[in-house]
């Protein structure tokens, strides 16, 4: 399919969803009757680039690979489709990838969403009808902010959709002034490091299927995985910290600043040893870890006010916004509004994103719609 003295290499690889995925929607057939049901893979070895996917031809799984030189890999453009029947998006993949910062100072607006878990057509929906992407997926929210705050990838069926769109807007964002924060949360670093035990049964099908473990397609020879390893696992937007789970009282004594936390736990996203020479590193990838803690909202034990505000003086924050615990049917303030959750039932069909404007927050919806952040209360 690749053509190596062409000025522009086009990897028409169509990423479509079997027939019983979660949504229903049909697969889409090529000209030649083959239906591609999974990928692009784009995968490294030596000096070649591969590009694997999944095709069934009458009933048949099999594995198609198509190979570029390392060199060619800017000129390689993957066509993936969408949950719409003959809708699709093109990636452009990266010439060069390099670390997220840790803080970005002077943000205004933005829109913020957790825990899409391989839900594409939710994810779209929210984009489309908040004015971040147009139906042909080009970036319209001009110099404004895409915050994504973990867990899209596990349970559903179009986790390679999910996760090709993040990285493609990346690129069209910054073309345009604004950009697509990417926050890890728990099931990204699970998929990095072969904790697999809420990966779709298709994907662990189709890694066999193109000769690959689970993990391999998330790890250092996949480019997904070397994507992701940018990726920080706590960053200040703004006046609001964004990690996937919080910040314990452990985190709190450690007075590791955000650069920081993020340099020290990098290297580990794909670690399967737990044996960490920085003792740090046993609290930040344990349960009260950035991406596990779950004690803004249970009682493991319950945080208190005054971690809390510990927390918010020591980052230089009025906010502190999470995914990772559904606590409520919409997105939810907690503490007096120092602490907002934004994880809802996106699988039930209940898709909410928050909108940050200028120091004000509305929860919005798929069509576009606003309406005021539910203020629970807390013993606080």
């Amino acid at each position: 399919m690749f053509k190596t003295n062409a000025l522009l290499v086009t990897a028409l690889f169509a990423c479509c969803l079997d027939q019983n995925a979660d949504n229903g929607s049909p697969m889409h057939k090529q000209s030649n009757e083959t239906m591609v049901i999974d990928g692009p893979y784009v995968l490294y070895r030596n000096d070649s680039v591969f590009v694997k996917y999944v095709e069934d031809n009458s009933g048949v799984k099999s594995a198609r690979t198509d190979s570029m030189p390392v060199t060619m890999k800017d000129k390689i453009i993957l066509s993936v489709n969408t949950d719409e029947a003959g809708k699709t998006f093109s990636v452009v993949l990266k010439s060069k990838l390099t670390n997220e910062k840790a803080e970005y100072n002077g943000v205004k607006n933005m829109l913020v969403i957790s825990d899409i878990e391989g839900n594409f057509a939710a994810l779209r929906k929210l984009l489309q009808g908040n004015g971040v992407i147009d139906e042909n997926f080009n970036w319209t929210f001009e110099k404004n902010h895409l915050v994504l705050t973990g867990d899209f990838v596990d349970r559903g069926a179009t986790v390679m959709e999910v996760l090709w769109l993040i990285y493609s807007l990346e690129e069209k964002a910054r073309a345009a002034g604004g950009h697509v924060h990417f926050i890890l949360g728990n099931h990204e670093i699970m998929n990095m490091s072969g904790d697999l035990r809420y990966v779709h049964e298709r994907y662990s099908q189709h890694a066999a299927i193109i000769n690959k473990n689970y993990m391999q397609l998330f790890g250092p020879d996949a480019e997904i995985g070397r994507w992701l390893a940018t990726k920080n696992i706590a960053e200040r937007i703004g006046d609001i910290l964004f990690t996937h789970g919080g910040i314990s009282s452990y985190v709190n004594n450690l007075k590791i600043p955000l650069k920081e936390i993020n340099e020290i736990s990098r290297p580990f996203y794909t670690d399967t040893t737990y044996e960490y020479k920085d003792s740090r590193l046993g609290v930040l990838f344990s349960d009260f870890g950035p991406f596990w803690y779950r004690g803004y909202y249970k009682d493991i034990p319950k945080a208190t006010a005054a971690q809390i505000d510990s927390t918010l003086e020591f980052y230089n924050i009025r906010h502190i916004a999470t995914g990772h615990t559904i606590v409520a049917e919409n997105i939810s303030t907690l503490y007096n509004g120092r602490i907002i959750n934004t994880d809802v039932h996106h699988a039930d069909g209940h898709s909410e994103a928050l909108l940050v404007e200028k120091g004000k927050f509305s929860r919005v919806n798929a069509a576009g719609e606003r309406f005021p952040v539910i203020q629970l209360k807390t013993s606080d």
